[in-house]
């Protein structure tokens, strides 16, 4: 029978295990805080959500598309993702009208309407980082909302470069 004693012997044959034992556990731990951190690292990606734009009805015709610094005469209407309306253009009739690409408007539109043309309808699904942010435009829009629009390009403006 062997007797497990301090500094030597069998017990010296054991602590070679217990060192082995260890190595393995630290390398699991390696692998483990590695996959954690990539599942973090993609939990935070996923978090920040795309600008989606999509084209309701095209135009055969399209001399000039929507650029930075042109203004825009815009009908639109805007929904929250439950399909709660917070605003349109349409029952008014009044356009809206801003310059593109120079934080008049949110940057889910200062980027979502690039590269239209006149007689286009777009639907927009801008994240809230694109939108209001976490702060959100109470009453009718909360922090964190995503937007989701329909918009129609009625008239471009372009200034004459200098």
């Amino acid at each position: 029978m062997t007797r497990l004693r301090r500094g030597g012997g069998a017990a010296g044959v054991d602590s070679g295990g217990a060192a082995r034992r260890d190595m393995r556990l630290s390398w699991v731990l390696t692998v483990l805080s590695i996959c954690l951190s990539a599942l973090a690292t993609a939990a935070g990606a996923e978090g920040k959500r795309k600008l989606q734009i999509g084209v309701k009805k095209r135009v055969d015709h399209c001399p000039i598309k929507s650029r930075k610094g042109d203004v825009l005469h815009m009908h639109y209407t805007g929904k929250l993702e439950d399909g709660t309306e917070f605003d349109s253009s349409l029952p008014q009739n009044q356009p809206f009208v801003f310059s593109l690409g120079t934080g008049q408007v949110i940057k889910g539109w200062d980027q979502g309407l690039l590269g239209m043309c006149e007689g286009e309808k777009r639907k927009l699904v801008i994240p809230s980082e694109l939108g209001y942010g976490e702060r959100g435009a109470p009453p009718k829009i909360p922090g964190g909302a995503t937007l989701v629009f329909e918009v129609e390009l009625l008239k471009i403006e372009r200034r004459s470069e200098l």
